[in-house]
């Protein structure tokens, strides 16, 4: 068989929450005074993550999603999990330009500006062989995953980068872009060209987003948030359900932690909330030196 490198970094598997990357041990306080815009809110991984910011003392939490009362109920939950921790909202569907556009002026109109944005919404259709696709639902991965994710970098990256900018003053850090990711970025399986191309181009985007705005302070980062038994996990073929194991909270958590700055020094790269973050960390020289976990073609000279 031809040799096929690694898809993953060989550390210890996390499934749930842990020491490390809690917000309300490890990293509480991490997200004090800090303006948090999630795309994709209603529930699972989105509404995990507006919970696990508002543990670590976020000043406030946006969140948008095409439904209103599940945002209503996202914001009752970020409450009930830090009082302290505003939250506001606006129906939006991130294909749409100008409904994201307007929300992230809304965001900056209430609170003054953005420090970390999260493009969470996702899309998964059926899997079916590219003979056998209907184009207008292959097609839609794309106006999801991919060009919904640009839309919230678009419109949120002017505000970032003046985050960057101010909390760097401050000692601190700021200018966060979390892009939702996945494993099927990185694998070839049958009947799933839609998403798993639309979630390798989420990775490239991240680079892009980091090689034009790195200079700006910006921190980009593309997420695998695990296996997880949301409504977009469940549209996998049943004999995949196996490996949603993991909860919604390992990637809220991580995201968490990708935004203190403790991994700042990855930015601009794909990783998985499934991996333990210590571990990760001892393996920075070696990521730095090699270019790991960057899309790049394999050549011989």
């Amino acid at each position: 068989m031809p040799y096929e490198p690694p898809q993953s970094l060989n550390l210890t598997e996390r499934h749930t929450r842990y020491t490390e990357i809690d917000p309300k041990g490890a990293l509480a306080g991490t997200a004090t005074g800090k303006v948090v815009f999630i795309a994709g809110a209603s529930r699972g991984i989105g509404q995990a993550t507006a919970i696990a910011f508002a543990e670590a003392g976020a000043r406030a939490v946006y969140v948008t999603a095409r439904s209103q009362e599940a945002l209503e109920e996202t914001c009752r939950l970020v409450s009930q999990a830090n009082p302290d921790t505003t939250c506001a909202f606006s129906v939006c569907d991130v294909t749409d330009a100008a409904q994201v556009e307007a929300a992230v002026a809304r965001c900056v109109e209430m609170f003054g500006g953005i420090d970390v944005a999260d493009a969470n919404a996702g899309y998964l259709g059926r899997w079916a062989k590219i003979g056998e696709t209907d184009p207008e639902a292959w097609w839609y991965n794309w106006e999801v995953n991919l060009r919904g994710a640009y839309h919230v970098a678009r419109f949120t990256l002017p505000h970032l980068i003046k985050s960057a900018e101010r909390l760097e003053s401050e000692g601190g850090s700021g200018g966060h872009l979390i892009l939702l990711s996945s494993i099927g970025a990185q694998l070839l399986m049958d009947g799933a060209s839609d998403y798993q191309t639309s979630k390798h181009a989420i990775n490239r985007l991240c680079e892009f987003v980091q090689s034009d705005h790195g200079a700006d302070g910006i921190k980009s980062f593309a997420i695998h948030p695990g296996g997880v038994a949301t409504e977009l996990g469940h549209a996998m073929p049943e004999g995949m359900h196996q490996y949603l194991i993991d909860e919604p909270d390992l990637a809220a958590c991580f995201i968490v932690w990708l935004t203190s700055g403790q991994a700042d020094w990855a930015r601009g790269r794909y990783l998985s909330a499934t991996w333990d973050v210590a571990e990760l960390t001892a393996m920075r020289d070696v990521i730095l030196d090699k270019s790991l976990l960057v899309n790049r073609l394999r050549a011989e000279a």
